[in-house]
């Protein structure tokens, strides 16, 4: 499969895999940003994707991020649909106690395509019983 990306900003890393078998590619930084504790910034990559129809594109957190400094993604995962053009941002939040700053070309996020079904959804009057049925959080022990 292949996906096709445009690069808004000729100076930006070119979407690739760190490792072979790695399951997303990096994303970077269009431009150098700072996010103070508890602050969320929408990064731009400098990138603009088309995800093949049947397919989505997931932008997830860096776990380097999440353990060392507190950084996450604030809609992890984003989602981008197959049809959108536009550029690729990530949400960052920083859920430490110090500043953060990430330089222009750091790596903030990666993104993962994953297959997505074409779901039909069926209105019913009744649901099929299962072992869980209306347990919610918390209500298999976990």
């Amino acid at each position: 499969m292949q996906a096709k990306f445009k690069r808004l900003d000729s100076q930006v890393e070119i979407p690739a895999k760190s490792h072979i078998g790695d399951a997303a590619v990096d994303l970077h930084a269009r431009s150098e940003v700072s996010l103070e504790p508890g602050e969320r910034v929408a990064v731009p990559t400098g990138i603009a994707v088309a995800i093949p129809e049947g397919f989505a594109g997931l932008v997830l957190a860096r776990s380097g991020h999440a353990r060392r400094a507190g950084v996450g993604i604030v809609n992890g995962p984003g989602l981008i649909d197959s049809g959108y053009r536009g550029e690729v941002s990530v949400l960052l939040i920083n859920h430490g106690d110090e500043r953060v700053t990430f330089a222009e070309g750091d790596r903030i996020g990666q993104l993962a395509v994953v297959p997505m079904p074409q779901v039909e959804w069926v209105e019913v009057d009744e649901l099929d019983e299962t072992d869980r049925g209306e347990g919610g959080f918390g209500s298999t022990g976990g």
